[in-house]
């Protein structure tokens, strides 16, 4: 399937279990892949027949700048909803939501999650 892809988009949040990520907030970094069918727009050149990926960027920061969650699994999750419920023409998303200054000891790049939703169908 096609798709859009929105990398390494950077925010500021509060997510976390430990007190000092709610207080302090740490960098959250989410890659985003929007899939659909991309002919439409191809062929039109219409906006009305793509994503606005404008859009599903500012979807995405309202929610990793938004209300502090204990779980970077919730984040995505959430993230997922959102743009399914909003997007007509998504029909799936994936959704990597990194942490690159985890407060754990060792030597490691970044931990992240990453999760794959499709549109439900009735």
């Amino acid at each position: 399937m096609d798709k859009i892809i929105l990398t390494n988009m950077q925010f500021y949040g509060f997510h976390g279990l430990l007190p000092e990520e709610n207080k302090l907030g740490q960098r959250f970094n989410v890659d985003l892949e929007l899939l659909f069918d991309t002919s439409k727009a191809g062929i039109s050149d219409k906006m009305y027949d793509s994503i606005d990926y404008s859009q599903a960027y500012h979807h995405v920061k309202k929610i990793v700048e938004g209300e502090a969650k204990n779980l970077i699994e919730a984040v995505a999750e959430s993230i997922a909803t959102d743009l399914l419920s909003s997007f007509e023409l998504l029909k799936a998303c994936r959704v990597k939501v990194i942490k690159p200054d985890p407060p754990i000891p060792g030597h490691y790049q970044s931990v992240a999650v990453e999760i794959y939703r499709e549109k439900a169908y009735e």
